[in-house]
């Protein structure tokens, strides 16, 4: 299969194969290999603030070998300067042989691929996807569960707004998993995506009631409410403290269910759940080296 020179900008980009395929080169990934992409230089144009994806990514390309440019914050670039982000991109490909991008603005990973003629990886493009976390998401449940396939999986939080849901949930889709949608009734899934879910067979019930359906999930997908997202700050003080997950939470649920939140969390899970069996999100984060190792290497050509 054939990677080399691909853009990573959607979950829809992909097909099960493919996805299949990163997974099998991502479980490779965890092995180190120091010289794979010795000579190549990732260009990391975070235009919205980054922990875990900026910090990974610069963790798997010097982890391969390669070397890292770009900057955290827009402030410091020609973009203050009234500069277009197509001329930002159309620099950095000639600095560098791969870019990810992250921006609030929906749709500015797509600007970019079009703009450059080397391989660009969409790192969160404001609330409409993020593919990577969709990918290390995808690895952690099956390195986690063994398996996908026939799994309940919940996600709690700010499903509106959330990229990461969005992404991961059609990634889902292509097996055969249920859903169910915590969420109070104004961050709710957004109906397109239950309709084409739902099209491709796949259960899905919303509720804004974790304890109704956590006995019966095998995975809780945990998000924040958003601040940044929202339109209307006095919108964000109504939501923001809806979920607040502790240790109550174990007499509702299975022995074997996984608690996996994307991170940062502001209050949503309760530090004393952290120490327990079911907390996986710290793995969670570290799975994004070895993810973001294979995506890499694939896109340059260089996975093995």
């Amino acid at each position: 299969m054939n990677f080399k020179g691909r853009d990573v900008i959607s979950v829809r980009d992909f097909s099960k194969s493919d996805l299949i395929y990163i997974l099998k080169i991502a479980k490779e990934m965890e092995k180190e290999k120091p010289k794979l992409l010795d000579g190549k230089i990732l260009a990391a144009l975070f235009f919205e603030p980054s922990t875990r994806t900026r910090l990974s990514f610069e963790s798997a390309m010097f982890r391969l070998g390669g070397k890292v440019l770009g900057f955290s914050d827009e402030k410091v670039t020609s973009v203050k300067k009234g500069e277009t982000v197509w001329d930002t991109i159309k620099m950095a490909e000639r600095y560098s042989d791969v870019i990810v991008i992250r921006s609030p603005v929906e749709g500015s990973a797509r600007l970019a691929a079009e703009a450059a003629s080397i391989p660009v990886i969409n790192g969160g493009d404001g609330a409409n996807q993020h593919p990577t976390q969709m990918l290390l998401d995808l690895y952690t449940i099956q390195k986690t569960k063994k398996k996908i396939e026939g799994l309940k999986i919940g996600f709690l939080g700010d499903l509106k707004y959330g990229r990461t849901v969005h992404s991961l949930a059609i990634a889902l889709s292509f097996w055969k998993v249920e859903m169910c949608f915590i969420a109070p009734d104004a961050l709710q899934m957004p109906e397109h995506y239950i309709k084409e879910l739902r099209e491709k067979g796949i259960k899905c019930h919303k509720t804004s009631d974790v304890f109704e359906v956590s006995p019966k999930l095998d995975i809780l997908y945990v998000t924040r409410i958003q601040q940044e997202r929202f339109p209307d700050p006095l919108e964000y003080e109504k939501y923001k403290n809806a979920y607040r997950l502790d240790i109550t939470l174990l007499d509702h649920i299975k022995k074997e269910l996984k608690i996996m939140h994307p991170l940062p969390r502001v209050g949503e899970i309760n530090a004393e759940l952290d120490d327990t069996e079911h907390a996986i999100y710290f793995e969670q984060a570290a799975n994004g080296v070895a993810v973001r190792k294979a995506l890499l290497a694939l896109v340059l050509g260089k996975e093995k």
